[in-house]
């Protein structure tokens, strides 16, 4: 789910293309518990051995952008994350990009838990979203928009992150900003 390609590809392309970003949910695990579990065990577990080729490849990524990947920390249910998201996007969707990212950093580079709700309230005020705590303090804001855009959207998604380039082009996992541009260009020649 880390956006820093995303964000280097966009940046150098911004000359080129309009962009407008919109995050939408997707839930990898619904069944996760919302205690988290050891994020290298929980991969190990899905993925077996190629957890191993995935998290090299991510790393790779990470190190080319001047980050060090982290698989120490906890995962688990992402649903309060996704609350929140939703809840800046309908602020402004520069603020809901700003807090995917500082979510993303928090969670693949300092083992930050996705689920851990003072987490989330501290990126979130970072960003400047405002009536975060308010927000989060109902569980039930939010829950029919996060499930909404979940039935529209994650039919066909196996991983994360996940992105839809112009609604046709499609682009999964960790990628290098050149795969982004490449994209970027298909996609502008397709329309």
């Amino acid at each position: 789910m880390h956006i820093k390609p995303n964000n280097k590809a966009i940046a150098s392309s911004k000359d080129q293309f309009d962009f407008e970003i919109r995050w939408h949910p997707f839930i990898l695990n619904p069944s996760a518990p919302t205690e988290g579990v050891v994020k290298e065990k929980f991969y190990m577990e899905k993925y077996g051995p190629q957890s191993l080729r995935i998290e090299a490849r991510t790393a790779e990524v990470f190190r080319s952008l001047g980050l060090d990947y982290d698989v120490k920390g906890l995962t688990g249910n992402s649903l309060e994350g996704h609350r929140i998201i939703d809840y800046a996007g309908r602020q402004a969707l520069d603020k809901q990009h700003a807090l995917v990212e500082e979510i993303c950093l928090g969670y693949f580079t300092k083992g930050k838990y996705i689920g851990d709700r003072e987490f989330l309230l501290e990126a979130a005020k970072k960003v400047g979203i405002e009536g975060a705590e308010e927000f989060l303090n109902d569980p039930k804001n939010g829950l029919q928009e996060v499930y909404a855009d979940l039935e529209k959207y994650s039919g066909s998604i196996s991983g994360v992150p996940f992105y839809v380039i112009n609604g046709k082009r499609k682009l999964s996992g960790s990628q290098q900003p050149e795969v982004f541009v490449r994209a970027f260009q298909d996609a502008a020649k397709e329309n």
